[in-house]
């Protein structure tokens, strides 16, 4: 045999067990298992944005991208992409007054940086009545994030809610601290956002009987920070360079500690997402080059405002116009009761023909049933809808109970569900990697700039 010869029986023996490896690719547990054993331990404290924590998590997730095989992304000379980032805290209480007078025990739960005075309207419905104007005490059925929602829509500048036990679980899912504003340094400032107080039940209902009263709002122990938060990217090139590129991501950030010395460590929100976007470019790196590019991206700073995916949508290594799609995977580590046995929910399923395109390959994706709770602007999935990109989050059980609690850990997690969820992936990605299908909005499905 000559060696010519035998060379090209390697190499077509190769190819061959190189698309049969791929076809046969499984997804191991042991190895989902691994990474959230990392990523959600106590060494990791949280993953804070912006935190060193977070950038360790980044450069785990790099370091993975590199041994699978991937590629630096176009332009790139390695696997992290940094941002600076400008932070607010708050380092003493709020003080709000009424008619002059000081109102004891405010708490706040999303701040801002400027005073607020204004007319205080009472108002008692549903959200979507809120009603414009710089101050409104807000009460009803629905949960306060709501009614901030909406009063935020409308530019109300505080919007004051009654303490309960529902809302005091929020405030501890945002890390038992306010909510204060930050942006990406470079940028322009964004404009002023509505504040969240949050009242003692009594102080709430004598507020109330005051409709018309004169409300002021100040924050004493404002100061500013400025933080790093890190991206991880790794790329696999496609064969046709005018086919485009595929986006799969996630973010790698959580809430970091309390400040009563909590360690949240987000096992699922999002340890659970990049974990599947670990091991899908693993499998995908495993097999034949795909027509289309695969970007894999592990976004930083999700928890305070989606800054990673906000960055990589201003400093994209390729054009935006070239991403056909972007598959975000947003805590996968519990089955939502709600939905087909296996299945994950997509946000905004209704919006693009994307999640007809998966699931016909054989994704075990459903619609979201959860629309009232508009998870499809929740996720870093919108920073690119609203460029134009086809982009939508894969969840499992969205309002699971272990959501923004200390009780995310790895005992919490399904990983049976997380393997077989990811592994339905797999196939449906590397079908349009190699198509030439590219997902469309459907009318009236893109959002707004």
């Amino acid at each position: 045999m000559s060696r010519h010869y035998l060379l090209t029986a390697v190499a077509v023996t190769s190819l061959f067990s190189c698309q049969a490896f791929a076809q046969e690719w499984t997804v191991r547990p042991e190895w989902v298992r691994a990474h959230e054993s990392f990523l959600a331990s106590e060494a990791l404290q949280g993953r804070g944005s912006a935190t060193r924590d977070e950038a360790i998590a980044a450069a785990y997730v790099a370091a993975q991208f590199e041994s699978f095989g991937l590629k630096l992304a176009p332009g790139m000379t390695g696997y992290l992409q940094k941002a600076e980032i400008i932070r607010f805290r708050l380092d003493g209480p709020p003080v709000l007054t009424v008619d002059g007078k000081t109102v004891a025990d405010p708490k706040l739960l999303v701040g801002r940086t400027e005073a607020v005075t204004g007319k205080l309207q009472v108002y008692m419905g549903k959200p979507e009545g809120v009603p414009a104007g710089d101050v409104v005490l807000a009460g009803g059925d629905a949960p306060a994030m709501q009614y901030y929602r909406a009063a935020s829509a409308k530019k109300v500048k505080l919007v004051i809610v009654r303490d309960s036990e529902a809302i005091q679980a929020t405030y501890k899912g945002v890390g038992g601290k306010p909510r204060m504003p930050a942006y990406l340094g470079g940028g322009d400032v964004p404009e002023q956002r509505t504040a969240v107080m949050i009242l003692p039940a009594a102080a709430f209902d004598a507020l109330a009987k005051k409709p018309g009263a004169e409300v002021s709002m100040t924050l004493p122990g404002l100061a500013k920070d400025v933080a790093i938060t890190t991206n991880a990217i790794g790329y696999l090139p496609g064969t046709d360079p005018k086919a485009g590129v595929l986006l799969l991501s996630a973010h790698l950030d959580h809430l970091g500690v309390r400040p009563d010395g909590v360690i949240m460590p987000g096992a699922n929100d999002d340890a659970s997402g990049t974990t599947a976007v670990l091991e899908l470019a693993r499998a995908l790196a495993a097999g034949k080059q795909t027509k289309r590019g695969i970007l894999f991206v592990a976004y930083g700073s999700e928890e305070i405002g989606g800054f990673g995916s906000k960055y990589f949508g201003a400093h994209p290594p390729v054009p935006l116009g070239d991403i056909v799609a972007n598959i975000e995977v947003e805590m996968i580590g519990a089955q939502d009761p709600k939905l087909p046995a296996g299945s994950m929910m997509m946000t905004g399923f209704e919006r693009s023909t994307l999640g007809e395109t998966l699931k016909a390959h054989g994704a075990l994706v459903s619609p979201d049933p959860y629309p009232e709770q508009n998870f499809f602007q929740r996720s870093d999935n919108y920073s690119l809808a609203v460029k134009g990109v086809v982009a939508h989050t894969l969840s499992g059980w969205a309002v699971t109970p272990t959501y923004h609690s200390a009780n995310d850990t790895l005992e919490s997690l399904d990983i049976a569900f997380m393997t077989r969820a990811i592994q339905s992936l797999v196939e449906p990605v590397r079908s349009l990697a190699d198509s030439d299908a590219k997902p469309e909005w459907k009318p009236g499905g893109k959002p707004a700039e």
